[in-house]
């Protein structure tokens, strides 16, 4: 990585911490299918995973911001670093939330809408995972990030029309208008994931225009 020289352990840690976050975004969305598909054993598990992972990824973030300070690396990018570990921490965070208001609340999802929540799960789910893979590019391959936060905006938009669309459909059918309600509230729970990944590419923008100046 370009600037922590022979910091091998803490090169390693970061990887680790960016793979598990994209492995959430992937338990959730199978998670999002598991349940609508009635496969409770399933979506059980994979909300057990992502609180796994979840932890790992707190207990990584620790490690890596005391190797910083204990170290004295990059004090003027030490900020940057950090600040872009923790609002990449929101997706993870988010993608545990929301499994478990799915298994809470157990939302009633009519068949009929099943593809669209679960388009917007993969859409989300690509987005975050673009996230991932642009913050990989802006410790190891700076020319990278571009094209991989290019990506995040384009799968956040698909996320936002799916969403909306999604929305006009519940809310011209003839459902009780609290059901309706509820399941706007999944939706938007749903589509957070990339909204997420979203201000995470924004942060990431603004970084990589600093390191190239």
């Amino acid at each position: 990585m370009w600037f922590f020289g022979r910091a091998n352990r803490l090169e390693k840690d970061i990887d680790m911490l960016l793979e598990k976050i994209k492995e959430s975004a992937s338990v959730f969305s199978r998670g999002i299918e598991f349940y609508l598909a009635g496969n409770e054993e399933e979506f059980l598990s994979s909300l057990e995973k992502v609180k796994y992972l979840e932890s790992e990824v707190d207990e990584l973030r620790r490690n890596i911001e005391y190797e910083l300070y204990k170290k004295s690396l990059i004090p003027d990018h030490r900020g940057d670093v950090l600040g872009l570990l923790e609002t990449l921490d929101d997706i993870i965070d988010t993608a545990e939330s929301t499994l478990k208001k799915f298994e809470v609340e157990v939302p009633d999802i009519p068949e009929k809408w099943h593809s669209d929540f679960v388009k917007l799960a993969e859409k989300s789910k690509d987005a975050a995972i673009s996230c991932v893979d642009a913050a990989s590019a802006f410790f190891k391959a700076i020319f990278e990030v571009k094209s991989h936060l290019n990506k995040v905006y384009h799968f956040e938009k698909e996320a936002d029309r799916i969403s909306k669309e999604l929305k006009r459909k519940i809310f011209k059918s003839n459902l009780k208008q609290s059901h309706k309600i509820h399941l706007r509230y999944f939706t938007l729970s749903i589509e957070t994931m990339s909204d997420k990944a979203e201000d995470v590419a924004d942060r990431l923008a603004i970084y990589t225009i600093k390191r190239e100046m």
